[in-house]
């Protein structure tokens, strides 16, 4: 047994890249310790030798890191366009965005980027009035960008608001109450704050959620415990009182919030990310009790709006698609839901604005909306302004038009004003950009994945592109937690376009394009589901020549982390490089830490079964990484990473780089002073960027046009 004396230890064992004639950068990785730990699970015993990458508090980790990214960083600076390819990435990033405006009291709020801006400022105009002021800048709570403005909540005469912010993308956060007249700062700041809007009852105080702050590492611990809290304005924090929750009724997640008319107070509680429990208190009785809608786990329901008494409640109950119920508040259980939009083909969300619903549909991952009375009856489909994604249609009973944003892979988000009356859209406002957005196509094919599965996927590329097999190609997906992928802009998305790069995106199982059948088809002992569709996907584009192995970059973040990983430890030849991000990697330990636990529903748990632990021991990243030649790869997380600890990439990477039998590169990347993603700052986004395309075009061997071209 080694002690943590000797931790660092770097050794000469040096990896070398392909590309360019130049020398070529020699990594040293720094050799991690392995210290004697066995965790045993149905008389099995697993060993765990970097478990004391785990404590994130730890000098030792800490001097890991720090080695580590002095290897990373050494390997990236090395590389000879990188410099340029950060700088083709300020350009492309360097245009106005601005974002759909809501409404509060006699002001619209709305969100405006400069270009190069850190953080998004929060702007304010008088309704009917074109001038503008800055109401919130975060780009001022700290120099370096990383306090992001998290949330905001108003009261519903606009006078006050109550906005959370998020200190090195932490999910603890804090909130701040306002006089939005003057400006004013109201009694003390909220503190540890985590997973939880804020709904304003009156102007007396509002309910948020939260956990009581764990005694170890706030970063790791586990939180169990979510509580929901009534604040009273002018009063301490201390004396919040507690609405549901807590030892009484245990809750991983708890969430508020109250009908526009305030007088429903609707509770949500689950133990997991998927099903829940629906409470409501009608606040309009001298002694409001807790009234029970739903009272099982079983599925996904929340109470949409009301009409007087009545309830309409959105749900997959009997309806894996969705549908839109309506019921009495006296008699609110299931038996009594009636159909409003039933369930169709088509996975369904809805909303609801000047008194209608606005009913948004899935089909093949693209978005049709269609608008309909409160009682069912269809108004219209909405004609959209082309094949993409399309969200907002929010608004106040009173109003007579709404603003909602579409966008597609080759369209930057658009604000269009719609008139609810008369079904007409009109431009609000429509970003400029400084590329050519007609250079690129999309198109969607349906591939087969190992058991006869049709799998949808885009792909989007440079008009002209030949088909050669030799297209660096970025094969991107998530495939979990019922999340569906539509087609979305992304600036720095460009650059690898741009440089002839193919850009693909399949829809896997686990995910909610298809609803919940389809996502359950991607869970528990079914997830083999979710890595054999990606790894038909990669085989359909080197079948049909957009690319080959050598230049195949695969790459997801968080549960799609988990994808890379499961897939690299499956097929390591699948690629030359990939890119497992802020990744579940130890799928025997996860429900250890923060609200891991919650994950399980997708997952299961290696305490479940013996059954489910070997399902998870057979494909958790780090117990399947064996010698071989695997690809170039650039693990990435955060140091403030609270919902995916970066234990997980910590002691991936530091397998990975002791099984790496071939030349790739094994880097990890850590970056300081931020989380999961959420609230990044622009200049780290794009640091991250030009980081990650770098490293792909060099150990693809391949030159970019912005370096040909000068760009």
């Amino acid at each position: 047994m080694r002690t943590l004396n000797f931790l660092i230890v770097v050794t000469a064992f040096a990896v070398l890249s392909c590309t360019s004639s130049e020398d070529k950068p020699m990594t040293n990785y720094p050799e991690t310790a392995k210290i004697d730990h066995v965790d045993t699970y149905f008389g099995v015993e697993v060993p765990d030798p970097y478990r004391w990458l785990e404590n994130d508090t730890s000098e030792a980790t800490g001097e890991w890191v720090k080695a580590e990214n002095e290897v990373t960083f050494g390997y990236l600076n090395h590389i000879p366009y990188r410099d340029k390819v950060k700088s083709r990435l300020e350009d492309l990033m360097n245009y106005e965005r601005v974002y759909a405006p809501t409404k509060h009291g006699n002001w619209e709020y709305f969100y405006r980027n400069d270009g190069l801006q850190n953080q998004n400022v929060f702007y304010r105009k008088k309704v009917d009035s074109d001038v503008e002021e800055v109401f919130l800048n975060p780009n001022n709570f700290r120099e370096d960008g990383t306090i992001s403005l998290a949330g905001t909540s108003f009261t519903a005469d606009g006078s006050l608001v109550a906005y959370q912010i998020s200190e090195g993308g932490s999910d603890w956060r804090k909130a701040i109450i306002m006089n939005t007249e003057t400006k004013e700062i109201l009694g003390d700041t909220l503190k540890d704050i985590k997973f939880s809007g804020l709904s304003w009852r009156g102007t007396d105080g509002f309910y948020y959620s939260s956990y009581d702050k764990p005694k170890g590492s706030e970063l790791s611990s586990k939180t169990q415990q979510h509580k929901l809290f009534y604040h009273k304005l002018g009063t301490a924090q201390a004396e919040d009182e507690l609405i549901f929750g807590g030892e009484n009724q245990e809750r991983r997640y708890v969430g508020a919030g109250l009908t526009e008319d305030e007088r429903f107070l609707i509770i949500s509680a689950s133990e997991s990310t998927s099903g829940n429990e629906l409470y409501f208190m009608d606040l309009s009785l001298s002694k409001p009790i807790l009234v029970t809608v739903v009272d099982n786990f079983d599925n996904n329901s929340y109470i949409l709006e009301n009409e007087g008494e009545d309830l309409f409640i959105h749900t997959n109950f009997n309806a894996p698609n969705n549908r839109l119920v309506k019921v009495n508040s006296a008699n609110p259980t299931a038996e009594n839901w009636v159909d409003v939009i039933p369930e169709t083909e088509n996975v369904l969300s809805s909303s609801t604005g000047g008194g209608k619903i606005f009913a948004r549909y899935l089909v093949d991952a693209k978005a049709q909306i269609v608008q309909y009375l409160m009682d069912g009856t269809k108004v219209r489909e909405i004609e959209l302004p082309g094949i993409g994604s399309a969200y907002g249609f929010g608004a106040l009973k009173e109003d007579t038009s709404l603003y909602y944003t579409f966008t597609s892979f080759t369209t930057p988000s658009a604000i269009y004003k719609y008139d609810i009356n008369t079904g007409k859209s009109e431009l609000y406002i429509k970003p400029k950009v400084a590329f050519n957005l007609d250079d690129y196509v999309t198109e969607q094919v349906f591939y087969e994945s190992k058991d006869g599965t049709k799998v949808p996927m885009f792909i989007v590329y440079k008009k002209g592109i030949e088909l050669n097999g030799k297209n660096p190609t970025y094969l991107y997906a998530y495939g979990g937690f019922n999340v569906s992928l539509t087609p979305r802009f992304s600036t720095s998305r460009i650059i690898w376009l741009e440089n002839g790069g193919i850009y693909a995106q399949p829809n896997l199982r686990g995910g909610g394009e298809y609803g919940e059948k389809w996502h359950l088809a991607g869970t528990k002992m079914q997830k083999q589901n979710v890595f054999d569709d990606f790894i038909a996907a990669a085989q359909y584009l080197k079948d049909k020549n957009y690319t080959s192995s050598d230049y195949l970059a695969i790459a997801g973040g968080s549960n799609g982390g988990l994808l890379v990983g499961a897939i690299m430890t499956q097929q390591p030849d699948i690629a030359k490089v990939a890119f497992p991000a802020v990744g579940v990697m130890d799928m025997l330990r996860y429900h250890k830490f923060t609200a891991g636990a919650g994950w399980a529903y997708d997952y299961g748990t290696a305490d479940d079964s013996k059954e489910m632990f070997e399902y998870l021991k057979g494909y958790s990243p780090v117990h399947n990484l064996k010698p071989a030649n695997y690809p170039a790869t650039m693990v990435t997380t955060a140091d403030h990473d609270d919902r995916v600890v970066p234990a997980h990439s910590f002691k991936f990477a530091a397998t990975l780089q002791e099984n790496q039998l071939g030349p790739n590169p094994v880097l990890i990347r850590i970056e300081t002073n931020a989380g999961h993603g959420a609230g990044t700052p622009t200049t780290k986004r794009i640091e991250q960027a030009a980081d990650s395309y770098s490293f792909a075009w060099y150990n693809m061997g391949v030159i970019p046009d912005v370096v040909k071209k000068g760009m």
